[in-house]
C-alpha cells in the first residue's frame, strides 16, 4: 500500500466533500467507497462495543437498512467487528456457515439485496471508534486492490470519527463527525429513550438498551422509531416480572 494511493484516496474523499461545498466527513468516505470498492454500499456505525452504537453515514437507503439492522439485531458482521475488533470478510451470505452464524441477519440481508457483507473495525492503537461496513448485490471476494483501499477509507473514517467527538456541527448543522441531521436526531432519541427505559424498568443503561434492541425487532420496526415512540410517550416498555412470581 503506496504512499501515492493513500493520497489519491485521500484526494477523491476531499474532492467529493468539495464537490458538494461542505467539510470532509465519513459520508463522503461511503460515497468514495461504492465506485473505489466496486460495492453496491456503504455504512459507516461509532460504537466501542461497550454500549449503544449509531448508524454515522450511508451511501444508501439499502445501507442505512442493513446497518439499521444490525444494531437492531445485535448479529451481524459489524455487531462481530465491534465485539472483536477484527475485520469480518462474509463474501456470501447464502454459505450455510454464515446462516448458522447470523441466523437472522443473513436472512433479512439477503432479502435487502445484499449478497456479501465486508466489515472493518474504525481503531487507532487502542481507541475504538467505530467499524465500516460495504455490501455487494452479487457474491464474491474483495480483490488485493479494493481490500487495501477498504483499509484506507477505514483510517479516514476513524480520523473523521476522532475529530468530530465533541459533536460540534458545520454551518449547515452536519456534525463534524459526519452524521447526518436525520440521522443525529436518530441518535438523540435512542440516547434519550435509553435513559427513560433505565428509569421506567429499574435496570442499567446497558440493559434498557438491549430491551429497545429486543423490541425493535420483535415487532419488526426501525430501533429509531421505536426509540421515538418511548420519547414521545406513546409507548412504555413493562418491567419484567419478578422470577417465580406474578408481576
Amino acid at each position: 500500500m503506496t504512499d501515492a494511493r493513500r493520497a489519491a484516496v485521500w484526494g477523491l474523499v476531499a474532492a467529493h466533500a468539495a464537490a458538494r461545498d461542505r467539510r470532509v466527513s465519513v459520508a463522503d468516505v461511503c460515497a468514495v467507497a461504492v465506485p473505489s470498492v466496486q460495492v453496491n454500499g456503504a455504512w459507516v456505525i461509532a460504537g466501542s462495543g461497550r454500549g449503544p452504537a449509531f448508524v454515522m453515514g450511508v451511501s444508501d437507503l439499502a445501507g442505512e437498512q442493513l446497518a439499521e439492522l444490525q444494531l437492531t439485531l445485535g448479529e451481524g458482521p459489524c455487531h462481530d467487528v465491534l465485539a472483536g475488533g477484527a475485520p469480518v470478510l462474509a463474501s456470501d451470505l447464502d454459505d450455510d456457515h454464515l446462516g448458522r452464524r447470523w441466523p437472522a441477519f443473513a436472512a433479512e440481508a439477503c432479502g435487502l439485496g445484499a449478497a456479501a457483507v465486508f466489515a472493518f473495525p474504525l481503531t487507532i492503537g487502542v481507541i475504538q471508534a467505530g467499524v465500516m461496513g460495504l455490501y455487494r448485490a452479487s457474491p464474491g471476494p474483495l480483490a488485493g486492490r479494493q481490500l487495501g483501499d477498504c483499509l484506507l477509507l477505514a483510517d479516514i473514517a476513524t480520523a473523521l470519527l476522532l475529530a468530530g467527538a465533541d459533536g460540534t456541527a458545520d454551518g449547515d448543522g452536519t456534525r463534524l463527525d459526519g452524521q447526518a441531521p436525520d440521522l443525529a436526531a436518530h441518535r438523540a432519541e435512542v440516547d434519550q429513550a435509553t435513559g427513560m427505559l433505565t428509569v421506567q424498568l429499574g435496570v442499567t443503561a446497558a440493559e434498557a438498551f438491549a430491551r429497545l434492541q429486543a423490541y425493535a425487532y420483535a415487532q419488526d420496526r426501525r430501533l429509531a422509531d421505536v426509540a421515538g415512540d418511548i420519547v414521545a410517550r406513546r409507548l412504555r416498555l413493562r418491567p419484567d416480572p419478578p422470577r417465580g412470581g406474578k408481576q
